[in-house]
């Protein structure tokens, strides 16, 4: 739980590093829900993101922006939130099959996971702001493909160097 704890305040961190867009703005924390499951695994990787949510719900200023409360996550950008938990939950349990993957697998992790991320995002964001499906993916998407194509290729190289220098072992396990 003090991992999980900690990858969901680092996640809060990569709020304030911000490209401000509408109606999404660009952070780093897809960087940080890339690492939580690569490195938590899946339960403990989502539960890091259940924890950085609900700090933003309960009032503390931690969402992109600085901003807070329960009604963020009703708005058009609140997919990408339960996107970081479902995002890493899946990175995390493809990091599982593999004992020690590669950087071609932790990629394709990062990669399934962001997919998931930006489905659930793209869902809210058509939903709520009620833009056609076409005009959500070109604000909900396509503005941060570039940056997060860099951000995965980071990860994947900080997972690498970082995965066997601290021992999560017990931590990955499959609940």
């Amino acid at each position: 739980m003090v991992f999980a704890s900690m990858f969901g305040a680092v996640t809060a961190l990569g709020a304030y590093i911000s490209i401000p867009l509408q109606p999404v703005p660009i952070t780093m924390q897809t960087l940080f829900v890339c690492l939580s499951g690569a490195l938590l695994g899946g339960y403990f990787g989502a539960i890091s993101q259940v924890i950085y949510v609900l700090l933003g719900v309960i009032g503390l200023p931690v969402f992109a922006g600085g901003t807070a409360g329960p009604g963020i996550l009703l708005g058009p950008s609140g997919g990408y939130l339960f996107g970081f938990i479902a995002g890493a939950y899946t990175i995390g349990k493809l990091m599982e099959v593999k004992k020690e993957p590669g950087i071609i697998w932790i990629i394709f992790s990062f990669l399934s996971g962001t997919v998931v991320l930006y489905g659930l995002g793209l869902l809210q964001l058509f939903l709520i702001a009620r833009l056609s499906l076409m005009k959500s993916f070109l604000v909900g998407v396509v503005p941060f493909l570039p940056g997060d194509l860099i951000k995965l290729v980071v990860a994947a190289l900080i997972t690498l160097k970082v995965r066997n220098k601290i021992n999560l072992s017990g931590v990955r396990q499959d609940q």
